[in-house]
């Protein structure tokens, strides 16, 4: 079988799972839990002067049959005392000395900042995630997200911890960015040993139409949030691949954005993460989800005859080009399997009215019917169809040599014009 055991920046652990900074790991009880359950690591929720909450505080975006396909928290930094923390991260320190146990910090100034640092090494703790990344309450206040938006202060705060820290320090990256590749950069020159991406997505995910009032609601207001679950993880996997592909970037990331599955998890390593993070799945579900990832990840590694995850790191990533540099004479049509299709022509409305009217219907005939002439492989049909694989796209046009945007004899003006962008 394949060996889960990871080494991250110097941080040893069992296996590349680790629990977010969230309220999955809010105390000693929680994460004693998730280590007895399988976890590898578990990032401590996020430790700085203690805040006062609200009540309530999630909401969620709901599609079918999943109750939470994206949450929203405006649940801020930990609301207890420092010292009770730091007691309880010892007590599991000191009983599970093999898993990583990751400090989350956030403060104000270089002192707090520095002498937290030394208490959490003085307990024994595996390394450290600044948190640039909360979008909501502490940004306000010249922290987190805010931070994170800003390259010259991420870089500041970053050697100020790397100043004094023994233990490796990670820098938690907010998505609420323009350029996700700038605060990276900025956090390497800074000396971290590695990134975590992302953090939480700024968002309001919905209003009560009854009462009027934004979610969640607290006494009849509310406030926008950090926007986390299934929904981010393509957003997520985007800025994981923009830093991973730069070249003036050298350092490992820990993924985190959506993560519920073994197979969400296998994306986020072929995109270039050595370990991934989660939250909102344990939150739904609970630890016993790690079981199955564990499990997942070890068949898929046998199954491609791999023998440890770091084998996986940044295939996917090498593959995701710039548009410009995809091949123009590559060709797929669909095509309708007259075995599974159940009929209900909703391939056939999809594309007649949202993309290329390139299906008929035939009377008389309950399977629509594809204009290969016209069809240009969107693949819009195979998403919406019903019936998984009914609708396959296959390759059309084979032999045609390789043409890119570039060299397109089309548009000279537009050509010109990316010439002298680029």
């Amino acid at each position: 079988m394949a060996d889960l055991k990871t080494n991250f920046a110097g941080i040893e652990c069992p296996n590349p799972f680790w629990l977010a900074s969230a309220p999955p790991t809010n105390t000693g009880y929680q994460v004693m839990n998730a280590f007895c359950a399988g976890w590898g690591g578990a990032v401590w929720k996020t430790l700085g002067k203690p805040v006062v909450n609200v009540s309530s505080r999630y909401s969620a975006v709901s599609y079918k049959n999943s109750r939470m396909i994206g949450l929203n928290n405006i649940e801020l930094i930990t609301d207890r005392p420092l010292e009770i923390n730091l007691k309880e991260m010892k007590e599991v320190k000191e009983r599970f000395p093999k898993h990583a146990l990751i400090a989350s910090m956030m403060f104000e100034t270089k002192e707090e900042w520095q002498d937290c640092v030394k208490r959490c090494e003085d307990i024994g703790i595996d390394g450290f995630e600044l948190n640039f990344g909360c979008p909501h309450g502490m940004c306000e206040r010249g922290m987190g997200s805010a931070v994170g938006q800003n390259p010259d202060v991420c870089e500041r705060i970053t050697s100020w911890v790397t100043e004094v820290a023994k233990k490796p320090v990670i820098v938690k990256l907010t998505p609420n960015v323009t350029d996700i590749t700038k605060p990276a950069l900025a956090a390497q020159r800074g000396g971290a040993k590695a990134v975590s991406l992302i953090n939480t997505i700024n968002s309001v995910t919905g209003i009560n139409i009854d009462t009027m009032e934004p979610n969640p609601s607290v006494g009849g207001l509310s406030t926008h949030g950090g926007y986390c679950g299934p929904a981010v993880k393509p957003i997520a996997l985007n800025m994981l691949s923009e830093v991973r592909n730069h070249p003036d970037f050298h350092l490992p990331v820990s993924g985190i954005g959506g993560i519920e599955s073994w197979q969400d998890a296998v994306e986020f390593f072929l995109m270039g993460a050595s370990t991934v993070q989660v939250c909102t799945a344990v939150m739904h579900y609970g630890f016993r989800i790690i079981g199955d990832l564990k499990e997942g990840l070890n068949d898929y590694l046998d199954s491609h005859k791999m023998k440890k995850v770091s084998d996986l790191t940044g295939i996917a990533a090498k593959k995701l080009r710039k548009w410009e540099e995809l091949d123009l004479n590559y060709k797929i049509i669909a095509h309708i399997s007259p075995d599974t299709c159940i009929g209900c022509q909703l391939c056939y409305a999809a594309c007649e009215d949202g993309a290329h009217q390139s299906i008929t219907l035939v009377p008389g005939v309950r399977v629509p019917k594809i204009k290969e002439d016209t069809c240009v492989g969107c693949n819009l049909c195979s998403l919406v169809c019903p019936v998984e694989n009914c609708i396959t796209m296959v390759p059309a046009g084979a032999g045609k040599p390789k043409l890119v945007w570039a060299d397109h004899p089309k548009n000279p003006n537009q050509l010109k014009s990316y010439k002298s962008l680029t």
